[in-house]
């Protein structure tokens, strides 16, 4: 009985001794493990928790936020990965676990998908959208540079643009193109840009490299600085087979920095060609307009106003004359056609007026301002009135007669 009481152990006590046995073996101390990602969670605290399984079993893990804030993409559930950590045991469940200190995408590297991730991102929230992208002017007069002041970027930039468009003034804003500090330099610098209106347009980049190199201009803060900037940006990143995800924010690709400098202007030799032919053509324009209003002044120079003003300005009056006898003739005419007219019109009216009627001994019944036309309307002790040519009678009827006898009054 007292050998067996040596062996009781609490659950703590056990939990601890496995604890201690599993990260005693070197072996479980840095493991390799290759799986699918399950119910992969991020906790306010930082923390990410989920599951690696494969067709058989299924295996629990952490990662601190310590080593999650390495971390160059962002994980999914469903998504193959290989993780790095060490095997031990939470003694509060007593399960053991695996504290994974890194994550390597299966089938390609970590950066390639972080690239994928934030691209479909920011497509998806429109900064790739063509409508936002600005025009560059057509004759810069400032460029600003942003990228390396040591690197062979910016000495391409300056040789290529001071060749073919020296009227432009050059202001490079130097920055770190490489590691963490790269990405707020770089956006701090367009800022600048933007605040104090440094140039009228912007070219950012640096020379070709690995996708490690590079990653500066895959930076998400970069990349919505650029879709940010009021100024026109041209990325010029790396060489002609480098795509970052600069390039697809800003305004203008440029397959490199020395193409980046030819894009921004225009050519100087090709400027000044355009200017002389057009000077030519103004000249070739203005000739012919000149020769066009030289005959036209010939002409005109043989018109009778110029050459003898007083028998053209005689003939002007005759024809004068001759219109303004012709338009009173027509307005007396259709002054005597009007008269004409009225007075027809006036002996219509005269012979239907009622006055007539009365003067050759006939009468008007009227009733109540009505004139009467049939006996019935009347009815003995009527008041009627009698207009006659020479006045109006005011009569009471005393007796209605029907069938044609006269009306006794």
């Amino acid at each position: 009985m007292n050998e067996m009481n040596e062996l009781i152990f609490t659950v703590s006590q056990l939990n601890g001794h496995i604890k201690e046995l599993l990260e005693a073996d070197p072996m479980l101390d840095r493991v390799m493990v290759r799986g699918e990602l399950s119910n992969y969670k991020i906790y306010p605290s930082g923390h990410h928790y989920f599951t690696m399984k494969d067709g058989e079993s299924s295996l629990k893990c952490v990662m601190f936020r310590s080593s999650a804030s390495r971390l160059r993409f962002r994980p999914e559930s469903g998504m193959s990965v290989t993780a790095a950590g060490r095997v031990s045991v939470y003694p509060r469940d007593g399960a053991y676990q695996l504290y994974v200190s890194g994550l390597m995408p299966e089938g390609t590297g970590d950066l390639q998908v972080a690239f994928e991730q934030l691209k479909a991102k920011l497509a998806e929230e429109g900064l790739f959208d063509p409508a936002h992208k600005k025009p560059l002017p057509a004759f810069p007069r400032r460029v600003a540079v942003i990228t390396s002041g040591a690197g062979a970027a910016v000495h391409d930039i300056i040789r290529v643009l001071g060749k073919r468009w020296p009227m432009a003034k050059i202001l490079v804003l130097p920055v770190r193109v490489q590691g963490a500090e790269a990405p707020p330099e770089i956006v701090g610098a367009i800022q600048y840009a933007n605040r104090y209106h440094v140039a009228d347009v912007i070219i950012t980049g640096r020379g070709g490299g690995s996708i490690e190199d590079l990653w500066a201009f895959n930076d998400e803060r970069v990349a919505r600085a650029i879709y940010a900037s009021e100024l026109p940006i041209i990325s010029a990143v790396g060489h002609e087979p480098d795509v970052t995800i600069a390039d697809y924010v800003a305004d203008r690709r440029a397959a490199t920095p020395s193409n980046a400098a030819e894009i921004v202007g225009p050519d100087m030799v090709d400027v000044l060609a355009g200017v002389a032919q057009n000077g030519v053509r103004l000249q070739q324009g203005m000739d012919k307009k000149l020769d066009r209003l030289s005959r036209r002044l010939e002409e005109l120079s043989t018109r009778p106003a110029l050459t003898d003003p007083e028998v053209y300005l005689g003939a002007k009056r005759m024809a004068l004359d001759y219109v303004r006898a012709s338009l009173s003739s027509a307005g007396e005419q259709t002054v005597a056609e009007a008269r004409r007219r009225y007075v027809a019109l006036a002996a219509k009216l005269d012979a239907l007026s009622p006055l007539k009627v009365l003067g050759r001994g006939y009468s008007i019944v009227e009733k109540d301002g009505a004139a009467v036309r049939q006996a019935s309307e009347l009815a003995a002790g009527d008041e009627i009135n009698v207009k006659l040519s020479g006045g109006d009678l005011d009569c009471v009827v005393k007796e209605v007669h029907s069938g044609g006898r006269e009306k006794e009054l």
